[in-house]
Parts: structure tokens; sequence; C-alpha cells
């Protein structure tokens, strides 16, 4: 006895094994049924290796005592201590599993069933299992020889001789061999009915998946057919009472408790209908009225028990239809709106602790695997396994999951599979809830061989496990391609050189001779790459026949996949990645622009991928010009540095037009963008802020490479017309003015030249012929015109706008805004022009009716001729023009007493008007419309042509092409039209009236 306050060395001993109730164990081992072996290091070295040691050493000495005599004790402990298996396998399930030491102290003979160590023992099947409950002659008897059964099964899993996935195997084998023994009980219990029909049970589920766990329902359908002789009738109700009684047998509780529960209720009909149908009935309730669910329940069917002809009849009779099942209508959502169903059933106070169907749980990798194989297995019948992990490793040889990301999904399942083998072993309790208590989550991750720290390592382990799962099941059920593939019609998931011209034709492509050669250079030979590229190309070819031109879609994907073809991301992003493909799909069929763009650095096709929200929204003037200006500096002279500068534009030009195809095609998991106005003012935002940047990095390299850090005169770059304004198109030219102010010291001249040096420079640079587009710059809007000098000092300007400003400059002022250059000298600017653009007393008359003129002027003067006006974007009646010019009107005449009016851009003001009662709301939205619908035309027109223009284009394709950016189907062409007269026909009506007074 040790000394009262100090622990004695057998305390110490099971605390370094493991025990948590040192005391409670020591009084166990003082039992006289294990007090010869007390201080055996063995039996201590054992119990620490186990889940639970408490919990062992108290079975243990449980088990010693249900020994009916003294002998039976002796050799029971004597085999513990000395044949190291059978101390593993049954110290290894007395840790644990609760259950099954409640089994082992009611049936004390039956730990010899652990004994036995044959390699034969190691990995029993079917007949194996048979054999073990041959002697089972009624249900009580039946539960004893199933939990013997039970026990080396979990023996074996505990002790790691097997994995989870050969457990839940075997699992399925056990139970298999269960029915059949229910249903040799079943028949003997009424032979006058066994003689009347032939019945076969059909596993369904996890059983039928040959992927059971611990106590899970036993999903299972009848079928039956009439013995030799006998009437249907009498056969199927002969069939129901075996099968009801087979139901009873496995599922009822008795003094042995139950098996578990046999559930029918995937049979058609569910509970509602016949428990027990003939093959024909079968066929043709699927035929008819079977719901998406069913088919995918179908994928897992296996003969188990019963007739076994009748049974692979059965199979062969509906496997067909399973893998037809993806041709239904609306197949991938019905599926993935079933799975988001049982997410919201969980109650919330338990969807964090699920494993089996919360959000990374083991139903996520089920589903996203069934998807894939009923989508693809139509065609490749590699993929028709019923097994998850099988399925799984078929889905990555073929191509269809990424390696890597099957790697993981397998990974992450088998854990959670041993979770859940693990908790449901302990009390043989049907349950998928990660416990709470702190003794059953240290029991379990000890279990898993988490011995450090078992509570924080599985809890770390688990929700790693879990994002894993969650994420990849986000890639893969919910990619868009699945849905595509799935609308194919049969026999089209793989391209055969007959069936893609057909296919080709009915799309709608103009020369499928052309898009064959670029199919075949894609898709051809047997390299990974071709691979993926078969499994996309028949979605992809879908979606290029959305578009008003397939052919230059395929094309434009031939090339980019040419130039990327060696990139090891770009084939597993249009694959994995959700919204890549489609996104890539609507960008190279929309035009010509962004394919142009796309070419010129192809790898921009990054942009498009998952994070396509992200990835395609416009980058801010600051971030832009901190690139641009750090590429200036590191070049070494102001042709490299300009061409940097253009590099970058031309990529976010890419990045701008591929946003903007994408909100107004919208995509399959996303519908168009219904706010026009917001498309229309995210272009202008952007092309304006990008055409400021270009000119800064501009700007900054001509400095640097002829005067240095320091130009001898300061020197900013005022943007006008829509550039001011910013709302420049895809086409349009950058308006400016140049404006220069001599540094301290600096000669007039000196500074002029150096000024005008500048200018000349920057124009021919961003004019230069190369990969990127030009970047034409207007200073037409300057003092005298065309006439006048390019540049001028601020004294300049103030002076020939005191003495010779005409009215018509005062309207361009309102659009001035400092773009680029010294910020100071571009705000003195504005101040200068402030007066003129927003004159103290409004104007005067003469002045009003000299804007109408000019006006009128240009209508008649500048529209081209041959256009029909009526369609012509800028100039046309209801167009650009004359919405811009009535709202300017506002601004000269009311901005300097509603501040809200002072801005460049065309619709705030025009809201500002509005809510300043200058335009009632009624007249400012039919402007904003139609403002808004002429500018999506420009921009449409640039998009589809790749050269600007102002009406729409004569070709038909391109005139489709527009339709289709404008939200018009195929066919609709004439509706864009018409509907684009209507708006600008009720617009020109409220300029008539606010514009000329009319």
């Amino acid at each position: 006895m040790a000394a009262p306050g100090r622990r004695s060395s057998t305390f110490t001993r099971l605390l370094r094994h493991g025990f948590t109730d040192p005391s409670a164990a020591e009084r166990l081992l003082d039992a006289p049924e294990v007090a010869a072996v007390r201080e055996d290091p063995v039996l201590l070295e054992a119990l620490g290796a186990t889940a639970d040691p408490d919990l062992a050493l108290r079975q243990l000495v449980r088990l010693l005592e249900a020994q009916p005599e003294p002998a039976a004790r002796r050799e029971l402990l004597d085999t513990v201590i000395a044949a190291k298996p059978l101390r593993d396998r049954l110290l290894g399930v007395l840790g644990a599993s609760e259950a099954l030491g409640d089994h082992l102290a009611r049936h004390c003979g039956d730990w010899r069933a652990l004994v036995t160590y044959e390699p034969r023992d190691l990995h029993p099947g079917v007949a194996e299992f048979e054999s073990g409950l041959a002697g089972a002659d009624d249900p009580v008897s039946l539960r004893v020889a199933y939990r013997r059964c039970l026990l080396s099964l979990a023996a074996r899993d505990v002790c790691g001789t097997i994995d989870v996935a050969e457990t839940a195997a075997e699992l399925a084998d056990l139970a298999t061999a269960t029915l059949r023994r229910a249903l040799a009980l079943a028949e003997d219990a009424a032979p006058e009915d066994a003689a009347l029909c032939r019945l076969a049970v059909i596993a369904m589920g996890k059983c039928g998946g040959h992927e059971l766990n611990y106590v899970s329902d036993v999903d299972v359908v009848f079928v039956a057919e009439p013995a030799e002789g006998a009437d249907e009738t009498g056969a199927l109700r002969a069939a129901t009472g075996i099968a009801s009684h087979l139901m009873r047998i496995c599922s009822e509780t008795t003094v042995e408790g139950s098996i578990w529960p046999v559930d029918a209720n995937l049979r058609p009909e569910g509970r509602n209908g016949p428990l027990v149908r003939t093959l024909a009935s079968h066929l043709a309730y699927y035929q008819r009225w079977a719901k998406t669910w069913e088919f995918q329940a179908l994928l897992k069917a296996r003969p188990v028990a019963g007739d076994a002809a009748l049974g692979e009849e059965y199979l062969a009779a509906v496997r067909p239809l399973v893998w037809q099942a993806s041709e239904r209508e609306n197949f991938v959502p019905d599926v993935q709106k079933m799975r988001r169903r049982v997410v919201e059933t969980i109650p919330p106070a338990e969807i964090d602790r699920q494993l089996k169907l919360g959000p990374g749980g083991l139903r996520d990798v089920e589903f996203a695997v069934q998807l894939l194989q009923l989508v693809h297995g139509r065609g490749d019948p590699a993929l028709r396994s019923g097994t998850t992990l099988d399925a799984l490793e078929a889905l990555a040889a073929g191509g269809y999951v990424g390696r890597a990301d099957a790697a993981q999904l397998d990974e992450a399942y088998r854990f959670l599979r041993s979770m859940e083998h693990r908790i449901q072993l302990h009390r043989l309790r049907r349950t998928h809830l990660v416990p709470e208590d702190e003794a059953d989550l240290r029991r379990l991750g000890r279990s898993l061989g988490l011995r450090t720290d078992p509570v924080t390592t599985l809890r770390r382990e688990w929700k790693r496990h879990a994002a894993v799962v969650r994420r990849l099941h986000e890639k893969l059920f919910y990619r868009p391609l699945l849905d595509a593939v799935a609308q194919l019609a049969p026999g089209e998931t793989r391209l055969s050189a007959e069936a893609a011209r057909e296919r080709l034709v009915a799309l709608g492509y103009a020369d499928p001779a052309a898009a064959l050669r670029h199919l075949e250079a894609l898709a051809s030979g047997v390299t990974r790459k071709a691979a993926i590229q078969r499994t996309l190309l028949p979605v992809l070819l879908g979606w290029f026949a959305d578009s008003a031109d397939p052919d230059a879609g395929l094309l434009n994907f031939r090339k980019v996949s040419d130039a990327l073809g060696k990139t090891p991301w770009y084939l597993r992003l249009l694959r994995d990645e959700g919204a890549a493909a489609e996104n890539l799909a609507r960008v190279l069929s929309a035009g010509r622009l962004a394919p142009d763009l796309l070419m010129r650095a192809p790898e921009a096709v990054a942009l498009l991928g998952e994070g396509a929200a992200a990835g395609l929204a416009p980058r801010g003037r600051a971030q832009l010009e901190q690139e641009v200006l750090a590429a200036v500096r590191r070049a070494d002279d102001a042709v490299q540095a300009v061409t940097v500068a253009r590099g970058v534009r031309r990529r976010e030009l890419f990045r701008t037009a591929a946003a903007d195809i994408v909100g107004s095609y919208g995509t399959e998991a996303r519908p168009a963008e219904a706010d026009q106005g917001a498309l229309v003012d995210r272009v202008g935002a952007a092309v304006s802020d990008l055409t400021a940047v270009t000119l800064a990095g501009t700007l900054r390299a001509v400095v640097r490479a002829g005067w240095g850090d320091t130009l001898p005169t300061r020197f900013a770059v005022i943007g006008m017309g829509r550039f001011g304004g910013n709302e420049l198109g895809y086409g349009s030219d950058a308006d400016v003015l140049f404006v220069h102010e001599p540094r301290d010291g600096v000669d007039d001249r000196e500074a002029a030249d150096a000024a005008g040096r500048v200018v000349a420079e920057m124009r021919r640079l961003l004019q230069v012929p190369s990969a990127d587009p030009p970047l034409v710059v207007d200073a037409d809007l300057r003092p005298e015109g065309k006439s006048g000098p390019p540049v001028r000092t601020l004294k300049s300007y103030e002076a020939y706008y005191r003495r010779w400003s005409l009215v018509w400059e005062s309207q361009a002022l309102l659009r001035a805004e400092f773009v680029a250059g010294d910020e100071e000298l571009g705000r003195r600017f504005l101040e200068l022009a402030g007066p003129l653009r927003y004159p103290a007393r409004g104007l005067t008359e003469e002045s009003v009716r000299e804007i109408r003129r000019l006006k009128a002027r240009m209508e008649s003067e500048r529209l081209p001729r041959g256009t029909d006006p009526k369609l012509h974007a800028k100039l046309g009646p209801g167009g650009l023009s004359d919405v811009e010019w009535t709202v300017q009107l506002a601004q000269l005449r009311h901005a300097h007493e509603v501040p809200e009016l002072r801005t460049t851009r065309t619709r705030e003001a025009l809201a500002a008007a509005s809510a300043a009662g200058l335009v009632s709301e009624e007249h400012a939205a039919t402007l904003d419309e139609a403002w808004v619908l002429a500018t999506r035309v420009r921009n449409a027109v640039m998009l589809v042509r790749g050269r600007a223009g102002d009406t729409f284009p004569t070709d038909s394709r391109d005139l489709a092409a527009v339709g289709r950016y404008l939200g018009y189907g195929p066919g609709h062409a004439g509706d864009m039209l018409e509907a684009y007269r209507r708006t600008t026909r009720l617009a020109r009506t409220v300029v008539e009236e606010l514009f000329y007074g009319a």
C-alpha cells in the first residue's frame, strides 16, 4: 500500500499507459479474476494500445467474471497473456465497442472466435459468413451468430488488418449472408408460399454498393415471378408474405436485440407501393413514372439473395435505364436540388456534427461521384461501379476528375468513413453525429491512431478533411459542364467523326468540314490532354452554338488551346473550375475583339476561372497606375516602357470585354445582368481608367527618356469628351487637351519646345504598329482646333478663353477632367474652366440659339451618306448626341445654382437634373434608357466586328451577334432593330421638347 498522499507506482504506470481513471483501474486490477496478472507488463501495454484502456479493462474483467468456471477463466487469461494475436484483437474490440463487450459478457465463449489467425480468416467473403450463420435456426440464434461474425470482423478492423474500404465490403458481405439466412428461415416457415414463387432480393444503397456501415438500414427491393404452374396473383401474395417475414427476422427487437432494419422504401412508389412486384411491373414503373433520384438509387442495385437468375434478369433489365437517366430533362438540376434538400433538412443544432449529411460530409462525396458516373457512364462502361471509391478511381483514370482531386477525395472519404465506423461500433447504434463528450472524442481519436492530444488532433483533422470535401464537392458536383453533357443526345459524350459532322450541321456550323478538322486536332490521340478535350468538346460545341458564330468560337478555341497546349493549368482550369469553360466559350464566340485581345496573350484565359466574378472585376485606377509606373521605371527606354503600358492596356481591355460579354450573355448558373446601365457604367469607367493610366505611363516614359526625372515645364493631360466623362467605349479615341507651365527660371521657348516634343512623342509611341491595339490621342477640342498649337501654357488658355472663347468650347469644357501629369496644374486648369462651363448667369438666349444651330448643322453635315439616320447610335434621332446635348444644355443653364449638375458624367448629370426638377422623372428615364441602349450598341459593334462603328452591322451574322449581346435570341434581329427605333423615337420626342423647346 502506498503511503497516504503518494501515488502508487501502478497508478503512475496506468496514467502513462493512457488510463483516464487510474484509481478505478487499480481497483479492477485488484479483482481476484485478474490479480494473477496485475503486474504483467504485457497486459498493461496491450490495454494501453486500445482506444479506451479504461473501457477495455472494465470489459475484460466482466468477461472473466462471466466465465462459468475457474478453468475457463484461466484458459482465457492464459491465452490473453500468451497469444498476441488474440490479445490485440480481443482487447482492441473491448476498448472500442461497449456493445460487443456486452455480447461477450452474455456469450462468454464467443471470445474463442478470435483465437484462430489463419490467412483464410483475414478476408472472409459471403461463403465464409454463410458458414458462420448456418447453425442459426431462429431470429434469436441468428442475432447471436451475426454478432459472433461481427466480432471477428471488428477485431480485424480495429487492429488494422483490413482498411476502411475492406471493412465496409465485409460488412456488406455479412449483410448478404444474413439476408440469405433470414430468407431461408422465412421460406422454411412457409414452404407452401415458397413453392409458389421465385423471389429475388436486390440490395440497394450502401449494401448494394458493397460499402456498408456497422449499423445502417439495409436497403432492398423485392422482385418476384410465379413458379412454374402458379398464377401471378397468388405468387405475389406468397412472395409478399415471405419478404415481410424476412424483414421482421432482421429488424424486430428480441432478447438479443435486432440486427438492423431492412428498408424497402426505395421500391417503386416507395412505402405507398406494393412490397413485391414482378419484373415487368418494375420495368413499367421505371419507364413511365420513375423520378430522377430513383435512377440514381438503381446505380447501386445488386442481387444478393433468393433466386439468382431472377436477380440477374432484374439487373440486366434496369441497368440500361440507369445509364439513360442523364438524358432526362433537368436531370442535373434535379440531382443538385435533391442534395441541397438533404442539407436543408438537417436540424441546425446538428449540422456542424453531421458526418454524413452535413456540408463537407460523406454524402457530398457520394453525390458528386454518382452524378459524374451517371453523366459520363453512358459512354464509358468503366465508370459503372456501385462502390464510391472504385468509381472515384475510375473517374480519375478516365480523366473526368483530376488525379490530385481524386486522391484528396479518396483520403478524406476514408477518414470520414473511419470516423463513422468507430462512432457506430462503440454502442452499435445508427448515428452519423460526431460526439460532443470529451471522453467519447478521446476514444474516437485514439481509435484512429491519434495518440498525442487525440481530441484536438481529431477535431483538426476532421475539419481539414471536411473542408477538402466541401471545396471539391462544389467544384465537381455543381460543375456546369455536367449539365450540358447530360443534355446531349445518346452516344454524343464521345465524338466520332460522323456523329460530330451531324451535330455540327444541326448546331448551325457553317463549315462543318473545317470544324471537324479543329475537333480532330484537339481531341485525337491517347494522351490525357486529348481525353480531357474529348470530355470538354461536346459541351463547348453547344455553348458555341448558342452564339451567332459557332465556327469562330471553335476556331478561336483551337487557337487558344494550341497556344496553351503545353501549359499544365489550362485544361485543368476548364475541366475543374466551374465557370471557366462556359465563360471562355462565350468570349470566344461573341465577336472579334475579345478573341483578338486574348490571342495576343493567351494566358489571360486564367481570368475566366472559378473566381470569375473577382477575376473579371475591373481593377482600380490607382492599382493599374502603380503597376504601369513600376514597369516604366524598370524599362530600358521609352519604347520598351510604352510597350509594357500598352500590354497592360490590352490585358485589361480583355478583362473588361470578357466581363461585359459574360454579364450580357449570362451563364447557365447566373442570368444576364438585368441592369444594362450598370454594364455600360462599368465598361465606361474601366476603359477610361485604363486610358488615363496608359497616358500617365507614356508621359512618364517620354519625360524620363528625354529629360530624366524633371521636364523643364510642368505638364498635365486633361480628358475631354467621353474620356473626361468616364464613358469611353472599346473603340473610342482619347479626346484630350495638353497644358503646360514653365518651371521657374526656364525660358518660355525651351518650355514650349519640350512640351511640344512630349506631345508628339506620346502620340507616336501610342500608335506605333504592334501586337497591342493603338491608342489614338485626339486634341482637336483645343483652342483654334487643328489650326492651333497642340499644347498651350495655362496663361495662354486663360487669355484665349477670356477673349475668344465660343459657346461650343464652354460646352466642351463640361467634360474636362484631369487624367494624367501634374495634378496641381490640372486642378488649376479646371478652376480656370469653371466659370466658362458653369456660367454664373447661365446662358443667354443667343447662346442657346447658337447651341441649337450647331446641333442641327452637325446632324445634317456629319451623318454619313447612305446611313439610316434612325439606326445611327451617335448622331441619329434619340441617339447619344441628342441625349448628351440636352443634358449639357441643362448644365450650362443651371449648374451655377445646382452644384449636383457639376459632373462630367452624362447619367449623373441627368439624374441630378431630374432630382432638381429640371427634367421630369419620366423624361429622365426615357433619355437614360436611350443613352444606355445607344452606348451598348456602339460597344456591341466594336466587340463583334473588332472595329468601331455607330450603326448596326449589315452582315447577318454580325447583326445576330449584336442581338445576342443585347439579349435577343436567334432569329430576333428584327425585334432588336424595332426596339431600338421605338426607344430612340421616344427619346427624340423628349429632346424636341427639352432641347429645341418644341
